[in-house]
């Protein structure tokens, strides 16, 4: 409800258009402040193959113009549309720059098998012999996140929005990993990198252009339960990336059940007293150590209180 309140009421407010009505309470206080809603949930971040990490979280295109500025390019008159799989040029037309071609089986689920044509590189011979730093681009595609971090040090966007992927524990990924083959949880963290690459310091975004920082809207992020599945390695790493979000003047509401999340909230609504029909009123709310004050109020208080005598020890 939340959610959807304030995205009917921003993007009414935004285009001065009459006030919808609010669904599921009496009043809604603040939204004024909010300059942007939106929900990071765990749907696939793009539905064909054609989507990648590289191209979602937005340096695709700054790895591009690398290669178009090699010496070997610049003579054969490649520009940047030439290193894309996603238009005809460079990429390889047996494909159609998937990398894979899908087998139609009568009564049995589709095959996928790599393209013979390219080997699965998705470019064009001719444009694989183009090489930055003795890597072509098919090569760039299938490298992963912690390998990519070191080849463009050198690349100060590139290598921020690497790191990002990194540090939310994505470093295993390919750059060219199909979005289909990402697990919900994969897909959503990619998400929350894009939106961290936005809030550069230094002004540009992952793909190099001019960002926004004094001048970005306050944005208010929704998350549903983000660490399920997660190791208790990645929910830290998660963790750091939400408070990157909120130091950067943005409010993240998280709906959540883990114990290391709730303990490094700003503010707890704890809803109960039982949950479905027994629940869904506020029983609890305030500071993590002002709610554990009175420790049998809720399920939630007990059970943090517990926890974060143990975290003290």
């Amino acid at each position: 409800m939340l959610y959807a309140n304030l995205a009917h009421r921003v993007g009414e407010h935004n285009k001065k258009k009459k006030e919808v009505p609010i669904l599921g309470c009496r009043d809604l206080k603040g939204w004024q402040q909010v300059g942007r809603v939106l929900e990071v949930d765990q749907t696939p971040i793009g539905k064909t193959p054609r989507s990648c990490p590289a191209t979602y979280v937005g340096f695709w295109d700054a790895i591009r113009r690398l290669f178009a500025e090699v010496s070997e390019a610049r003579m054969r008159g490649y520009t940047a549309s030439r290193f894309s799989f996603n238009t005809k040029g460079g990429r390889c037309e047996g494909c159609e720059g998937q990398g894979i071609k899908r087998i139609e089986m009568s009564f049995l689920p589709d095959v996928k098998i790599t393209c013979e044509v390219c080997g699965g590189f998705r470019f064009s011979p001719e444009t694989l012999a183009v090489r930055f730093k003795s890597k072509s681009i098919g090569d760039i595609l299938a490298m992963s996140v912690d390998e990519a971090v070191e080849f463009f040090s050198a690349h100060t966007s590139i290598h921020h929005a690497l790191r990002l992927l990194q540090e939310v524990g994505l470093g295993y990924l390919t750059l060219g990993q199909q979005s289909p083959t990402l697990s919900g949880g994969e897909a959503q963290r990619i998400k929350l990198v894009t939106e961290l690459a936005k809030v550069r310091g230094d002004n540009t975004d992952a793909g190099g252009r001019p960002g926004r920082t004094g001048t970005q809207r306050h944005t208010l992020y929704v998350l549903d339960e983000p660490t399920v599945g997660l190791h208790m390695a990645d929910v830290e790493k998660l963790i750091r990336v939400l408070h990157r979000l909120v130091d950067a003047g943005n409010t993240v509401v998280v709906i959540e059940h883990n114990l290391d999340v709730i303990a490094d909230a700003d503010w707890i609504i704890d809803l109960g007293p039982e949950g479905g029909d027994a629940g869904g009123r506020i029983v609890a709310q305030g500071a993590p150590t002002a709610v554990i004050k009175d420790r049998n109020r809720s399920h939630t208080t007990r059970v943090l209180a517990e926890f974060l005598a143990e975290r003290s020890v």
